[in-house]
Protein backbone atom coordinates (compact mmCIF):
# COMPACT_ATOMS: atom_id res chain seq x y z
CA UNK A 1 0.00 0.00 0.00
CA UNK A 2 1.28 3.65 -0.86
CA UNK A 3 2.12 5.56 2.11
CA UNK A 4 -0.66 7.76 3.55
CA UNK A 5 1.45 11.14 2.73
CA UNK A 6 4.18 11.75 0.60
CA UNK A 7 7.80 10.69 1.30
CA UNK A 8 8.83 14.04 0.24
CA UNK A 9 5.89 15.61 2.18
CA UNK A 10 7.11 13.43 5.16
CA UNK A 11 10.82 14.74 5.04
CA UNK A 12 10.13 17.96 4.84
CA UNK A 13 7.98 17.65 7.64
CA UNK A 14 10.48 16.33 9.63
CA UNK A 15 13.14 19.38 8.54
CA UNK A 16 10.98 21.89 10.17
CA UNK A 17 10.23 20.05 13.21
CA UNK A 18 12.29 20.61 16.12
CA UNK A 19 14.51 17.64 16.51
CA UNK A 20 14.57 14.66 19.35
CA UNK A 21 18.26 14.83 19.90
CA UNK A 22 21.35 12.59 19.68
CA UNK A 23 20.27 9.34 21.97
CA UNK A 24 16.97 9.27 20.78
CA UNK A 25 18.60 9.11 16.99
CA UNK A 26 20.80 5.99 18.11
CA UNK A 27 17.61 4.47 19.79
CA UNK A 28 16.12 4.61 16.13
CA UNK A 29 19.38 3.15 14.25
CA UNK A 30 19.53 0.11 16.95
CA UNK A 31 16.00 -0.51 16.68
CA UNK A 32 16.37 -0.54 12.64
CA UNK A 33 19.04 -2.76 12.64
CA UNK A 34 18.40 -5.34 15.60
CA UNK A 35 13.92 -5.12 15.39
CA UNK A 36 12.75 -6.92 12.26
CA UNK A 37 9.51 -4.76 13.37
CA UNK A 38 11.20 -1.51 13.82
CA UNK A 39 8.42 0.12 12.05
CA UNK A 40 6.39 -0.21 15.25
CA UNK A 41 8.47 2.66 16.34
CA UNK A 42 6.86 6.06 16.54
CA UNK A 43 8.59 8.33 13.98
CA UNK A 44 10.33 11.63 14.81
CA UNK A 45 7.41 14.06 14.27
CA UNK A 46 5.32 11.82 16.37
CA UNK A 47 7.53 11.52 19.24
CA UNK A 48 7.67 15.51 19.03
CA UNK A 49 4.23 15.85 19.25
CA UNK A 50 4.12 13.30 21.95
CA UNK A 51 6.40 15.72 24.43
CA UNK A 52 4.50 18.61 23.28
CA UNK A 53 1.50 17.36 24.19
CA UNK A 54 2.53 15.70 27.60
CA UNK A 55 3.60 19.42 28.56
CA UNK A 56 0.75 21.21 27.54
CA UNK A 57 -1.21 19.21 29.82
CA UNK A 58 1.15 19.31 32.99
CA UNK A 59 1.40 15.41 33.16
CA UNK A 60 2.74 14.27 36.26
CA UNK A 61 0.74 10.73 36.03
CA UNK A 62 1.11 9.45 32.31
CA UNK A 63 0.50 5.47 30.75
CA UNK A 64 2.08 4.39 28.23
CA UNK A 65 0.80 1.06 26.27
CA UNK A 66 2.95 -0.01 24.38
CA UNK A 67 6.60 0.21 25.19
CA UNK A 68 8.62 -1.28 22.20
CA UNK A 69 11.89 0.07 22.44
CA UNK A 70 11.32 3.13 24.40
CA UNK A 71 11.57 5.96 21.59
CA UNK A 72 8.02 6.96 22.50
CA UNK A 73 8.22 6.33 26.13
CA UNK A 74 11.70 8.75 25.95
CA UNK A 75 9.43 11.50 24.27
CA UNK A 76 6.76 11.45 26.89
CA UNK A 77 8.92 11.18 29.85
CA UNK A 78 10.86 14.56 28.74
CA UNK A 79 7.49 16.50 28.81
CA UNK A 80 5.93 15.49 31.74
CA UNK A 81 6.58 17.02 34.78
CA UNK A 82 10.51 16.82 36.71
CA UNK A 83 9.02 14.91 39.60
CA UNK A 84 6.56 13.47 37.34
CA UNK A 85 5.91 9.33 36.58
CA UNK A 86 5.38 7.15 33.64
CA UNK A 87 4.13 3.82 33.60
CA UNK A 88 5.38 2.12 30.27
CA UNK A 89 3.64 -1.33 29.57
CA UNK A 90 4.99 -4.04 26.88
CA UNK A 91 4.62 -7.82 26.84
CA UNK A 92 8.23 -8.17 24.65
CA UNK A 93 11.80 -8.66 26.84
CA UNK A 94 13.48 -8.80 24.01
CA UNK A 95 12.40 -4.83 22.77
CA UNK A 96 12.18 -3.70 26.68
CA UNK A 97 15.64 -4.70 27.03
CA UNK A 98 16.68 -2.06 24.31
CA UNK A 99 14.69 0.07 26.26
CA UNK A 100 15.83 0.06 29.61
CA UNK A 101 19.01 0.95 28.07
CA UNK A 102 18.46 3.87 26.92
CA UNK A 103 16.18 4.56 29.98
CA UNK A 104 19.27 4.62 31.79
CA UNK A 105 21.26 6.71 29.75
CA UNK A 106 18.66 9.22 29.29
CA UNK A 107 18.46 12.68 31.77
CA UNK A 108 14.22 11.78 31.45
CA UNK A 109 14.28 7.97 32.27
CA UNK A 110 14.46 8.38 36.21
CA UNK A 111 10.38 9.02 35.14
CA UNK A 112 9.97 5.85 33.56
CA UNK A 113 8.58 2.83 35.43
CA UNK A 114 8.71 -0.48 33.33
CA UNK A 115 5.79 -3.42 33.42
CA UNK A 116 6.50 -5.82 31.57
CA UNK A 117 3.14 -8.43 31.17
CA UNK A 118 -0.13 -7.51 29.95
CA UNK A 119 -1.35 -3.73 29.64
CA UNK A 120 -4.72 -4.58 30.83
CA UNK A 121 -3.31 -6.06 34.13
CA UNK A 122 -0.62 -3.33 34.70
CA UNK A 123 -3.56 -0.82 34.46
CA UNK A 124 -5.14 -2.42 37.37
CA UNK A 125 -2.14 -1.58 39.42
CA UNK A 126 -2.44 2.28 38.60
CA UNK A 127 -4.68 4.69 40.53
CA UNK A 128 -6.62 7.41 39.70
CA UNK A 129 -6.33 10.65 38.20
CA UNK A 130 -4.30 10.00 34.64
CA UNK A 131 -2.97 12.75 32.81
CA UNK A 132 -1.70 11.78 30.19
CA UNK A 133 -2.04 8.22 28.22
CA UNK A 134 -0.96 7.00 25.18
CA UNK A 135 -2.19 3.80 23.22
CA UNK A 136 -0.29 2.22 21.15
CA UNK A 137 0.09 -1.72 21.99
CA UNK A 138 -1.96 -4.51 20.21
CA UNK A 139 -4.73 -3.15 17.98
CA UNK A 140 -6.84 -5.81 18.59
CA UNK A 141 -7.19 -4.75 22.53
CA UNK A 142 -7.29 -1.18 21.44
CA UNK A 143 -11.20 -0.70 22.47
CA UNK A 144 -10.82 -2.93 25.84
CA UNK A 145 -7.54 0.06 26.50
CA UNK A 146 -9.65 2.76 25.69
CA UNK A 147 -12.76 1.54 27.70
CA UNK A 148 -10.47 0.93 31.08
CA UNK A 149 -8.60 4.31 30.86
CA UNK A 150 -11.02 6.59 30.08
CA UNK A 151 -12.56 6.36 33.81
CA UNK A 152 -8.83 6.90 35.42
CA UNK A 153 -8.41 9.79 33.12
CA UNK A 154 -8.25 13.35 35.30
CA UNK A 155 -10.65 16.25 33.40
CA UNK A 156 -8.30 17.83 31.04
CA UNK A 157 -6.37 14.75 30.70
CA UNK A 158 -5.48 13.72 27.14
CA UNK A 159 -5.28 10.58 25.59
CA UNK A 160 -3.37 9.86 22.67
CA UNK A 161 -3.92 6.52 20.27
CA UNK A 162 -1.41 5.59 17.62
CA UNK A 163 -1.76 4.10 14.16
CA UNK A 164 -5.64 5.01 13.68
CA UNK A 165 -5.72 5.19 9.91
CA UNK A 166 -3.31 1.95 10.24
CA UNK A 167 -2.38 2.49 6.42
CA UNK A 168 -5.54 2.45 5.26
CA UNK A 169 -6.85 -0.68 6.31
CA UNK A 170 -8.88 1.35 9.27
CA UNK A 171 -11.24 2.12 6.46
CA UNK A 172 -11.77 -1.02 4.77
CA UNK A 173 -11.09 -3.59 7.50
CA UNK A 174 -10.63 -6.99 7.41
CA UNK A 175 -7.71 -8.51 9.60
CA UNK A 176 -8.66 -8.36 13.57
CA UNK A 177 -6.13 -5.85 14.02
CA UNK A 178 -8.04 -3.80 11.37
CA UNK A 179 -11.45 -4.20 13.32
CA UNK A 180 -9.78 -3.58 16.50
CA UNK A 181 -8.67 -0.12 15.09
CA UNK A 182 -11.75 0.42 13.32
CA UNK A 183 -14.25 -0.19 16.12
CA UNK A 184 -12.05 2.16 18.97
CA UNK A 185 -12.48 4.88 16.54
CA UNK A 186 -16.50 4.57 16.03
CA UNK A 187 -16.07 4.61 19.64
CA UNK A 188 -14.10 7.17 20.22
CA UNK A 189 -16.22 9.84 17.93
CA UNK A 190 -19.19 9.00 20.19
CA UNK A 191 -17.52 9.03 23.73
CA UNK A 192 -19.46 12.00 25.20
CA UNK A 193 -17.05 11.42 27.76
CA UNK A 194 -14.11 13.02 25.77
CA UNK A 195 -13.82 15.77 22.87
CA UNK A 196 -11.29 14.09 19.77
CA UNK A 197 -9.97 14.71 17.33
CA UNK A 198 -7.98 12.77 14.79
CA UNK A 199 -5.00 13.98 12.37
CA UNK A 200 -2.67 12.69 9.45
CA UNK A 201 0.38 12.71 11.25
CA UNK A 202 2.26 9.21 10.35
CA UNK A 203 0.10 6.29 10.16
CA UNK A 204 -2.85 8.82 11.91
CA UNK A 205 -3.01 9.78 16.02
CA UNK A 206 -6.51 10.75 17.87
CA UNK A 207 -5.93 13.14 20.22
CA UNK A 208 -9.22 12.77 22.60
CA UNK A 209 -9.57 15.21 25.82
CA UNK A 210 -11.34 14.00 28.99
CA UNK A 211 -14.11 15.97 29.64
Amino acid sequence: MAPLIPEEIEHYISAHTTPQGELLERLRQETQARMTNSGMMVGATEGRLLTILARLCNARLAIEIGTFTGYSALCIAEGIADDGKLVTCDIDPDAVAIAQRYFAESLYGHKIELKLGPALESLDTLEPLIDFAFIDGDKENYPAYWEKLVPMMRTGGLIVVDNVLWSGKALNPVEPSDWGISELNARVVKDERVEAVMLSVRDGITVALKR
